[in-house]
């Protein structure tokens, strides 16, 4: 039976938002190959070379491996293309390794850690997962106002999401499956959204990537990103999150942002992930301009923004839930600088490989490249190190808070975030309710498949954890500028 859900109410939130372009998907991404869950979790490298091209299930293995690294690579679809190779660069930046962008025996080391537990599972469809679908999103705002959401228009792609997975990706792997409540189909299993609080982000356009990091200057996640374009780039300098709006509203001005065909008088389009602005919007000091999720999370490297800075709906759900209003700084690179350029440098305590060329200790590097301790794989709510047990019985919606969901946490917002909540300390997202919220169906390792081998590693001493960052205290935000404050053309 369907659990009870936590519901956040919707937040009317009015942006200066531009059309995004949407050229045609590379042609590569078309050229699938065989591959079932077994492949991916024995998937191994040689140690020479580097992720094939094209779809391997090499790559979705490591895509996942970096995803519980905290180093997001988008969506997992098994394709080496854009967003995988600057989540290597990321991954290689992080641990203090040479930034090439290319899988070698010290990167290969470093993640084996992370897949000491199953990278797949059979999950049960629920009930709840074929509820509140709609028939289709239609490209027109004035067809969108008069929807009642902007829900995901099939299982797949609601499931897809929930599991960080592209749609066709999911459906790659459940060749024949009905998509229905009370199937059991193959899913890869991501990391449990991380908690810690980030005071600083950075933004690179040039990379695609941004950074965000904790009071004590660690790098804690880091997502691929569409950031702004030519035509209308993004802001520059260093600014504020003023505040946070999950599930929002998008109201669709013409004399504030852009016109769309003949559509000439203020819209309001229901909340709903397939949104201008996905499911989550954090907002910043300058005018206008935010974080925000997007419903094409695959074409985060081929669609354009006119300013705001996209991430995937998991992403942005997962860095909302992180930042801090009115302390949490985000720095929008200028042209020519990259991430590595404004932070410390990390220096592993050892060379990456030995006098032999074979790769040192994992574990041994993960611990001298300062890096965090992996993050917890959503598993019936175990830790990495725990033993995996299915999804039990569905919880009331009190349950919710004992698991670590705050329903109501923070006093609501008023003005263009009205009802939203603004410090989100522990926003329960579609990966946390699927996996450690029961909903009728369980989550099991993949039965038959064995995984890879991981070479023995010595124990590691856990990193010091930093000391939390206080929140600050819940602020009301102003209402957003008059038309003259986006005169820039900021937006999705």
């Amino acid at each position: 039976m369907p659990r009870a859900t936590l519901t956040l109410p919707a937040a009317p939130l009015t942006l200066a938002v531009a059309l995004a372009l949407a050229p045609a998907a590379a042609g590569a991404q078309s050229a699938r190959v065989p591959m079932t869950a077994a492949d991916i979790e024995t998937a191994v490298f040689s140690g020479t070379g580097d992720l094939p091209s094209g779809q391997s299930a090499l790559t979705a293995r490591v895509q996942v491996l970096l995803d519980r690294a905290g180093v997001s690579p988008g969506v997992v679809d098994g394709f080496r293309g854009g967003m995988s190779d600057s989540a290597l660069r990321a991954f290689e930046r992080k641990s203090g390794l040479p930034v090439d962008g290319r899988l070698d025996p010290a990167v290969w080391a470093l993640l084996q850690p992370l897949g000491e537990m199953p990278v797949t599972a059979d999950y049960t469809i629920a009930e709840e997962d074929a509820q509140g679908l709609v028939d289709s999103i239609p490209a027109d705002y004035a067809e969108k106002a008069a929807m009642t959401s902007m829900g995901y228009t099939s299982v797949t792609e609601k499931l897809a999401e929930k599991f960080h997975m592209d749609e066709k990706f999911l459906a790659q792997l459940n060749p024949g499956v009905a998509f229905q409540p009370g199937a059991t189909i193959k899913v890869v299993v991501p990391a449990k959204p991380i908690r810690t609080k980030v005071t600083r982000i950075i933004v690179d356009k040039e990379s695609g990537r941004v950074a965000a990091y904790d009071a004590g200057g660690r790098l804690v996640v880091d997502y691929p990103a569409t950031v702004g374009s030519a035509a209308t780039p993004s802001p520059h300098g260093t600014h504020t999150v003023t505040a946070v709006a999950k599930n929002p509203d998008y109201t669709y001005n013409p004399n504030l942002n852009f016109k769309q065909g003949d559509n000439d008088k203020v819209l309001r389009v229901p909340p709903g992930p397939n949104g201008p602005v996905g499911n989550m919007w954090i907002d910043l000091s300058q005018p206008t301009y935010g974080i925000h999720g997007t419903p094409t999370p695959s074409r985060l490297f081929v669609n354009q923004s006119n300013g705001c800075v996209r991430l995937t709906n998991w992403d942005a759900t997962e860095l909302g839930g992180m930042v801090i209003p009115n302390q949490t700084v985000v720095e929008f690179l200028a042209p020519g600088l990259r991430i590595a350029d404004v932070t410390p440098a990390v220096q592993p305590a050892m060379p990456a490989t030995g006098a032999d060329g074979v790769a040192v200790d994992g574990a041994a590097l993960a611990l001298a490249a300062g890096k965090p301790a992996p993050r917890p794989l959503r598993l019936g709510g175990v830790g990495a190190d725990a033993t995996v047990v299915p999804v039990t019985a569905a919880a009331p919606a009190d349950a919710l808070s004992a698991a670590g969901v705050a329903a109501d946490a923070g006093a609501p917002m008023s003005g263009a975030a009205g009802g939203a909540d603004a410090t989100l300390p522990a926003v329960a997202d579609a990966l946390n309710q699927a996996l450690t919220t029961a909903t009728g169906g369980a989550l099991q390792p993949q039965s038959g498949a064995p995984v890879a081998p991981v070479p023995p590693v010595t124990p590691v001493t856990p990193v010091t954890p930093v000391t939390p960052v206080t929140p600050a205290a819940p602020v009301a935000t102003q209402a957003l500028p008059p038309a003259d404050a986006a005169a820039s053309g900021p937006g999705l």
